[in-house]
């Protein structure tokens, strides 16, 4: 993939666009915005498109050479609002090497017809691992007893750890990483019951489908696998956590906006909450890299040094495969419903 640099993109792509306009290129253009596994690249080229790397403009500068361009792979350093998109005439595909699209202005693309593609078969197995991890983890004070046996001390009683099994786990939203947990879940000899909105007759092997009144009453576990949208954010709040029957273990691995995390911290203080693991913060940038602890309100600084909570830094998407796997995905789509050449 040839390299944009900052001081000399603008020109390169502006020469390309003449080229393009003088009937040279017949080769649709695909511009990524951000670093992906090179696979991706690859198997695009290999397909006929023409692709350029312009991880290293800025915003401005991406504004400037949209114009050209059919195709644009993003994974989430630049916001794509409405402004880009109307910048980007030809633009027909998005494709977004991964899964959370809070940073794409959805209704623009629908009105505009360009299609958004995410990737989320490319990390739901490392998804689906991680959130055993952390329930696993959670139920046998695994973080809270490593930290004490390194400071010398020696607690087996204090540690004393929950079975899995029989215990009714109840996973809200049942898409790639919903049902990747489920399958996992299999062997340990609980009830699993999954509750989604968006979808029909979900119920399978690994999951009963049920209602949310259903897991209300029924849910010793909840675990969070639901895409960030407006209309869902705090929904777990101070009124959705009191309605469970039980106390309950809460764990997130989707999106940290839809977990109010003061009403979270409420409710590990009056026992509700018998525990959180969290690898999503509602602090976290547009792009989740970056997060510094020590600036975050009194609600984080609660769950920091809180013996029931595990906390992870928004890696449970992240393994040796998945970057492959979201690249090779993406691929998949875009070549089986965008012609390479126009």
């Amino acid at each position: 993939m040839p390299t944009v640099h900052l001081r000399t993109g603008r020109l390169a792509l502006k020469r390309g666009l003449i080229r393009s306009a003088n009937g040279c290129y017949m080769k649709k253009k695909v511009i990524f915005l951000d670093k992906t596994h090179p696979v991706l690249q690859e198997t695009l080229d290999r397909a006929g498109y023409h692709c350029t790397d312009a991880s290293s403009l800025s915003r401005s500068e991406v504004l400037e050479v949209m114009p050209d361009f059919e195709g644009l792979i993003v994974r989430s350093r630049i916001r794509i609002d409405r402004e880009l998109m109307e910048r980007s005439p030809k633009l027909e595909f998005i494709g977004r090497s991964g899964v959370g699209l809070e940073h794409i202005d959805l209704d623009c693309a629908e009105e505009r017809g360009i299609a958004v593609l995410p990737s989320p078969e490319g990390s739901r197995n490392t998804v689906g691992e991680h959130t055993i991890g952390l329930l696993l983890c959670l139920l046998n004070n695994l973080a809270r007893a490593d930290r004490e046996v390194r400071k010398g001390e020696w607690i087996r009683e204090g540690n004393r750890g929950v079975e899995l099994q029989g215990l009714c786990v109840g996973i809200i939203g049942y898409g790639n990483m919903g049902t990747a947990f489920a399958r996992r879940l299999s062997g340990f000899g609980c009830r699993v019951l999954a509750y989604d909105k968006f979808k029909d007759s979900w119920g399978d092997a690994h999951a009963e489908e049920a209602a949310m009144e259903t897991l209300f009453e029924l849910a010793d576990v909840v675990s969070l696998h639901i895409p960030y949208s407006p209309g869902n954010r705090y929904l777990a709040n101070a009124a959705w956590i009191n309605r469970f029957r039980k106390n309950i273990w809460l764990v997130n691995t989707s999106r940290g906006m839809v977990l109010n995390t003061a009403d979270l911290v409420d409710g590990l203080q009056s026992g509700k909450i018998r525990g959180a693991a969290l690898d999503v913060i509602e602090y976290e940038e547009m792009s989740f890299a970056h997060l510094d602890p020590e600036r975050l309100p009194a609600p984080f600084q609660y769950l920091r040094q809180a013996p029931n909570v595990v906390l992870s830094p928004h890696i449970a998407g992240w393994s040796d495969r998945s970057e492959y796997g979201h690249a090779l995905a993406l691929a998949e789509k875009i070549t089986a419903s965008f012609a390479a050449e126009s």
